[in-house]
């Protein structure tokens, strides 16, 4: 098993290659948990991101996306 800190430290490397983007529009994105167990992200979107019309596809085709990608112990992507 990967230890949990090597999964966090991806979890916020991929989450940097994201907040460029987000920041163009004023927003960011932020991690609020990792559970283990069950390989769920909690974020939130921050900023003007936060109550966009666009936050759904912005959430799926980007943030979930890329985690997914970049850690693959990520299953789960929830947003808060």
């Amino acid at each position: 098993m990967v230890p949990l800190s090597d999964v966090l430290t991806r979890i916020h490397k991929a989450l940097d290659r994201i907040r460029p983007a987000l920041e163009l529009d004023g927003g960011d994105v932020a991690l609020l948990g990792y559970d283990e167990t069950e390989g769920r992200v909690r974020v939130q979107l921050t900023g003007a991101c936060a109550g966009c019309h666009a936050s759904t596809t912005t959430m799926s085709v980007g943030v979930e996306r890329v985690l997914k990608q970049l850690v693959p112990e990520v299953r789960v992507v929830e947003a808060s």
